[in-house]
């Protein structure tokens, strides 16, 4: 039995499904699309600037000569979206923590017969999305997703390094077809027919440590995240579950208390929030999102307790105050 296969066997063993093998190779098919984006002035604050950190997976392996992409699917009842919500894939445990677990025991396993790895959870400025598309682990969407055949675009991803000599899979072209439903339903036009502009993307706008008046009216209930592109896409209308236990809503995040989450503190944060995959952002962020929507969406009655507000939140508070009376 090939390395590929005593890999692809032990991952089913721990429930993972969703795997695929590419060479760990610079991709200068890349260079050109980015340096676009670049001088188009679409990067982000969590875009790395150096484009060779982003293309030449042998920045972080020298020796690497491939890289296994795994998707773990996180969805995992059906989604009912309240007014005031946070995005699906934050409902869980912190992802992060969750696909680490996973990834680490793969690795186990790889130097247990003869290789060395190293493991990626957003912890690396490669394309992750691309390397699932090489990989055969899906097809990118014209939402920029990541889409596979079982899980949809609910799916967290997963790479690892390897010095082993692995055959790669074929890539899998987009299905997307005329499809436009993603296009049409975006509510900032974030995704559009020309260039996809993530600086305008809600879910990055939830998550930016400093936003402009213009975005609030656009937050409409949105906590941290936006899912709208992913709730219209055919693809993610009958996807199978996940069994993955940790990845189950924690009921704070499904049943939300705007109320607290305005006033939290920090041991309300430590103690539930920040177990989620929004907790990383911190809590200012959280808890500036949860005030937006209080005063714009809900009623327009002023926050009692202020004297535990931090002076970033007491910033927002004014700012709204001001923007409802015009």
């Amino acid at each position: 039995m090939s390395n590929k296969s005593h890999i692809i066997d032990f991952c089913k063993k721990l429930g993972i499904s969703e795997i695929g093998f590419c060479k760990c190779e610079t991709f200068y098919e890349l260079e050109i699309y980015l340096n676009k984006r670049k001088t188009l002035k679409l990067q982000n604050e969590f875009e790395e600037k150096d484009i060779n950190k982003r293309i030449n997976p042998n920045f972080y392996m020298e020796k690497g000569k491939t890289i296994i992409s795994i998707a773990f699917p996180y969805r995992v009842n059906e989604y009912k979206r309240e007014d005031v919500y946070f995005s699906s894939y934050t409902r869980g445990k912190d992802y992060h923590k969750v696909v680490s677990s996973y990834l680490e025991k793969v690795c186990n396993f790889i130097e247990a017969i003869g290789g060395r790895s190293e493991y990626f959870v957003d912890s690396n400025v490669l394309p992750e999305r691309y390397i699932a598309y090489k990989s055969g682990v899906g097809f990118i969407g014209k939402n920029n997703m990541l889409i596979n055949e079982k899980y949809g675009s609910y799916v967290f991803l997963g790479e690892i390094i390897t010095d082993l000599s692995i055959e790669p899979d074929k890539s899998i072209k987009s299905k997307c077809g005329e499809c436009e439903r993603c296009i049409n339903a975006c509510p900032t036009k974030s995704i559009n027919r020309d260039f996809n502009d993530p600086n305008i993307c809600l879910s990055y706008i939830t998550q930016k440590k400093h936003i402009e008046d213009e975005w609030f009216s656009r937050f409409n209930g949105r906590l941290f995240g936006c899912d709208t592109c992913q709730i219209v896409c055919p693809f993610n209308y009958e996807v199978e579950y996940s069994s993955i236990e940790d990845f189950q809503p924690l009921e704070f995040m499904s049943k939300v208390d705007l109320y607290e989450l305005i006033c939290m503190d920090n041991k309300t944060f430590n103690d539930k929030y920040k177990l989620s995959s929004c907790g990383w952002r911190g809590k200012n962020i959280i808890q500036r999102n949860a005030l937006i929507n209080f005063l714009l969406y809900k009623n327009n009655r002023m926050v009692e307790n202020q004297k535990i507000i931090s002076p970033y939140i007491n910033e927002y508070l004014n700012r709204l105050l001001n923007f409802n009376k015009l």
